[in-house]
Parts: structure tokens; sequence; C-alpha cells
């Protein structure tokens, strides 16, 4: 799942990202409002955490002008604005959560889990397709009842595919789920992924539409 921060606090925004990242999202931080909306305009993401009082534009414009062209990116918008009005004006605004600093980043890690949930129509908090389970809260896979591993980037790719069950996700799709700007993108990575997750979990699992992409039936 790939996740952009917007946060203008250095020390703040670095602790963010590195536990984003812990917790295995591809996290791209950006520190102006600007620079946030012309990403939103030409990347695609999972969900947006933003803060509000960001430098030139500020998190309430970048989010009512995501609103305004009709895009319905989960946005969590993370500030130490923590007044009625405020909290008030930024679900008005077109927020799906809203987080006072100081925070827990388990807490965060929660909401943002729900927001993504609430955004594919999901409202259990296990993903479960025939004998898988999958539990993003504890970063599991089950299949038979039975703990299987799998890399960061395989489970991302694997819940992509559960998340979207029935719908053909493409070669670029899956590759936006598992690298943020900063890191380098393997030319057959996805296919080596979805070739590991069939050896642990069955080659029926994932279909390939030779051309198109693949998709969890």
């Amino acid at each position: 799942m790939r996740v952009l921060l917007v946060e203008d606090n250095q020390n703040l925004g670095k602790g963010i990202h590195a536990g984003l990242n812990q917790a295995g999202y591809a996290v791209d931080w950006v520190k102006d409002g600007e620079t946030a909306q012309s990403v939103l305009n030409s990347e695609k993401y999972d969900i947006a955490v933003i803060d509000i009082g960001l430098p030139g534009k500020s998190g309430l414009d970048v989010l009512e002008d995501l609103r305004n062209k009709g895009d319905s990116l989960p946005v969590l918008i993370l500030t130490a604005r923590d007044t009625v009005n405020d909290r008030v004006m930024g679900l008005d605004s077109g927020a799906d959560d809203y987080m006072t600093k100081p925070f827990d980043l388990d807490e965060l890690n929660a909401r943002i889990r729900a927001l993504l949930r609430r955004c594919v129509g999901r409202s259990a908090p296990i993903i479960r397709h025939g004998n898988v389970e999958m539990d993003p809260a504890a970063h599991t896979i089950k299949k038979d009842g039975e703990i299987v591993e799998l890399s960061n980037r395989a489970y991302a790719i694997l819940q992509t595919l559960l998340e979207n069950a029935g719908r053909v996700m493409s070669r670029s799709r899956l590759e936006q789920s598992l690298y943020s700007w900063k890191d380098d993108i393997e030319s057959n990575a996805v296919e080596v992924h979805i070739h590991f997750i069939r050896k642990k979990l069955g080659n029926d699992l994932i279909r390939t539409i030779r051309g198109v992409g693949y998709i969890i039936d």
C-alpha cells in the first residue's frame, strides 16, 4: 500500500516515515502544500496523511482541491490544531479522519487500516479468501490456519489483490503499491513476488490475465 505523507516538521516527518515504512507501507514524504498538490495530480496513492499548517498552501486547501476535482482518496488530517471548530472544519472540508498531535504511532496505523478497509467496502479487520486469511493489523498470512511467511513486498501485492478481488490489477498498479520514489524498481519484481506467493499459497490463488494483469477471482 502506498501512502503520501505531507508534513513540514523534519523530526516528526522522519519518525512517521520510518514508522509507516516499518509497518510495510511504501511512503512518499513531501513538506509543503504546493508539492503535495502537484504529486496528488500525478501519482496514485492508497491514502494521504496531511498536516494542516504547511508552508505556502495549507493542508485544508490541498484537501479541498482534491475533493473539488472528484478525487475520493482517503485522507487523514494530522495536526496540532485541536479545537472542536478545527476538527469540524477539517472533516467538513473532506477529510475522512482527523488526529491531533501529539499522537501514538500505533493509533495512526490503526486509523490508516480502518480507512483503507472503509474505502474498499470491507468492515471486518480480517481478510478471508478460501483457506487464506490475512490480518493487516498483525501483518500475518495464514493458510489453513498455519502462518505463512511472506516478504513485505509480496505481502503488499497480495493485500492489493485481495482488497480488489474480482478486479484485474495491472502490473503498473501493483508496482505502485510496492515502491516509493526512493526505491529502485526492478523490472520483473511483480512477477517474482507473485511466483513466490503462488509457491506459498497455491498456484490457483492468483490468475494471470495475459497482457492485462493479475486477478484473485
